[in-house]
C-alpha cells in the first residue's frame, strides 16, 4: 500500500517546518517568492485547527491482485461482492480521520491524483459510512458520476471534496437526505468523480445536488452535459446485498412503483 500511495499522517506538514539556515535557503527566502512562502508558512503555523462539522475517513481501493488457477476458478463461481470494477476486495481505510481543514490539506497534498494508477480509487467518506454499495447505510442510495478529462481531474476532485467537507452539498439537499461521501477513480483517459447520497428515492435532493454542483463549479471545471449521470446503487451490475437489506430495498421499490401508478 505504502509503495503505491503514501498515507498522510497527523503532525506538522512540510509548510510548517522551520526553514534551513543554509546559504541556499537564505538566498531563496530573500527573493519575493521566498518571502511569500515564508509568510505562508508562518501564517499556517499560527493558525488553530479549523474543525469540520463531521469527521471524514479516507479509503483506497485498487484492482484485485491476480489469483492462481484454483483461486481464480472459485472466484468465477461466486457472485461479485461489491459491484463493478470501481469497487474491489482491496478497499481499505488509510491514514487518520480528517477532522479539520488542516487535516484535509495534509491528506490531499500527500495523495496526489497524478500518482494514482489505472483503476485506483480514493474515497473521502463521512465517518460511519463506507464506500460500498451494499453497506447498510448505502442500500437505498445512489451517486452522481462525472467523467472528467485528466487535465482538469485533480482540480475538479479538489473542488468536489471541498463542497463535501464544507457542507455545501449537504446544505443543498437539506435534512431529508444525507451526503455519504465522494470518490475518484482512474480510467484510461479520464477520471470518474462520484458524489454519493443516502436516499436515491428522494428526487428532490438528487436534483438539488446536481444543481448545487453546477452552480458552485467555475467555468473551467463545468462538466459537459453528456459527461455526468445519476445512478441508483441497486442498478449497478453486480449489486449483491444480503437478504435482510434486499428486503428493505424491495419494499422501497414497491412503494415507489405504487406512487407512480397512483
Amino acid at each position: 500500500m505504502s509503495a503505491r500511495l503514501p498515507a498522510f499522517i497527523r503532525g506538522p506538514s512540510g509548510l510548517g517546518q522551520e526553514t534551513s539556515s543554509t546559504p541556499a535557503a537564505a538566498e531563496t527566502t530573500s527573493s519575493p517568492a521566498g518571502q511569500r512562502d515564508d509568510a505562508k508558512r508562518n501564517f499556517l503555523k499560527s493558525m488553530r485547527p479549523l474543525p469540520l462539522q463531521h469527521y471524514w475517513d479516507v479509503y483506497f481501493d485498487g484492482p484485485a491482485k491476480p489469483a492462481d488457477g484454483e483461486q481464480q476458478q472459485q472466484q468465477q463461481q461466486q457472485p461479485p461482492q461489491s459491484g463493478d470494477s470501481q469497487q474491489s476486495s482491496q478497499l481499505q481505510k488509510i491514514g487518520d480521520q480528517v477532522e479539520s481543514v488542516q487535516d484535509f490539506w495534509r491528506y490531499s497534498n500527500n495523495l496526489p491524483v497524478a500518482q494514482m494508477r489505472m483503476r485506483d480509487a480514493i474515497y473521502l467518506f463521512k465517518s460511519g459510512f463506507r464506500p460500498v454499495w451494499e453497506d447498510r447505510r448505502n442500500i437505498l442510495g445512489g451517486s452522481w458520476t462525472f467523467r472528467v478529462s485528466k487535465d482538469v481531474g485533480p482540480a475538479f476532485w479538489t473542488r468536489i471534496q471541498l463542497l463535501a467537507i464544507g457542507e455545501t452539498l449537504q446544505d443543498a439537499i437539506g435534512s431529508s437526505d444525507q451526503i455519504c461521501g465522494v470518490g475518484i477513480s482512474v480510467r484510461f483517459n479520464a477520471h470518474l468523480v462520484t458524489i454519493w447520497n443516502r436516499d436515491s428515492f428522494n428526487k428532490k435532493s438528487v436534483d438539488a445536488l446536481i444543481a448545487c454542483v453546477l452552480a458552485e463549479l467555475p467555468p473551467e471545471l463545468q462538466p459537459k452535459p453528456d459527461s455526468y449521470y445519476y445512478k441508483r446503487h441497486a442498478e449497478r451490475a453486480g449489486f449483491a446485498p444480503p437478504p435482510e437489506l434486499r428486503a428493505v430495498l424491495e419494499s422501497q421499490l414497491k412503494a415507489e412503483a405504487a406512487v407512480a401508478k397512483a
